[in-house]
């Protein structure tokens, strides 16, 4: 467990970007960090794993049940095993069927370059309450403000923010007249949404499209979207309009803007 900030944390992947941001956080805290990426090395990690507080999993979620059957049987009843996968379900399910010790999952909701904002972070249950208290109490003491779900809660938010958004967006990039000539139309809202898509579909197309086909709740989604733009195809966008208004009328009951 992560005692106090002289606990040794283990960071697999951390050559990553957000491997490589939760090493500079724990070191800055004080932890003693050990970092590894693939390949793993073989002489060194079964000691670090034994003498860690946290081994936290910053790989993705294609490698999970790889690397978590190289680490499980170094693990010991005092060692923390999380990971920070984008779904929980799927990479939750691997390290609890791996392992008898304690485990945590985690999805860190915000990116490897953002600094303001509040950057909370969604922890799921695994196995021992202990530890996931422990690992909450870790993260706040970080400067991260941490809040418990369950994987499957986690998943279904993630199907319409992440999955949902992507599908969509994919969609109606797809759907949207090819020809030469069109930028001279673009209006600033619509160049605004471009500028979002861009580094989505540029850079990260086949994270999103991972992530899609490992949550359970991906399909649901998308077809929850294609009975609203049944909806619309009807002719109906006031329903549609009058509907969406929950999202504003939800703010207007909680005070302010919606967590």
């Amino acid at each position: 467990m992560l005692r106090d900030s002289s606990s040794p944390v283990v960071v697999i992947g951390a050559r990553g970007q957000m491997g490589a941001r939760f090493v500079r956080a724990f070191r800055d805290a004080g932890h003693p960090v050990t970092e590894f990426d693939h390949p793993l090395d073989a002489d060194a990690l079964p000691q670090a794993v034994r003498k860690a507080g946290l081994v936290l999993l910053c790989v993705p979620i294609t490698a999970m049940r790889e690397v978590v059957a190289i680490i499980a049987p170094y693990l010991t009843e005092e060692t923390i095993l999380a990971d920070i996968c984008s779904v929980k379900v799927q990479p939750l399910h691997e390290m609890l069927d791996a392992t008898t010790t304690p485990v945590v999952g985690t999805h860190p909701l915000f990116g490897p370059q953002t600094l303001d904002g509040e950057l909370r972070i969604a922890v799921t249950p695994g196995r021992g309450q202990g530890a996931t208290d422990n690992l909450s109490n870790c993260f706040r003491n970080l400067g991260f403000a941490p809040f418990t779900t369950t994987a499957d809660e986690h998943d279904c938010a993630m199907a319409y923010i992440q999955g949902l958004n992507f599908v969509t967006t994919v969609a109606y990039l797809c759907a949207s007249p090819l020809e030469t000539g069109i930028e001279r139309f673009f209006t600033p809202s619509f160049g605004r949404r471009m500028e979002a898509a861009t580094k989505m579909i540029t850079e990260d197309a086949s994270l999103f499209t991972t992530m899609f086909e490992a949550n359970p709740h991906s399909l649901e989604a998308v077809r929850m979207f294609r009975s609203y733009l049944n909806v619309a195809a009807g002719g109906d966008l006031e329903l549609l309009s009058q509907k969406a208004l929950w999202w504003w009328r939800k703010q207007h009951d909680a005070g302010g803007p919606a967590s």
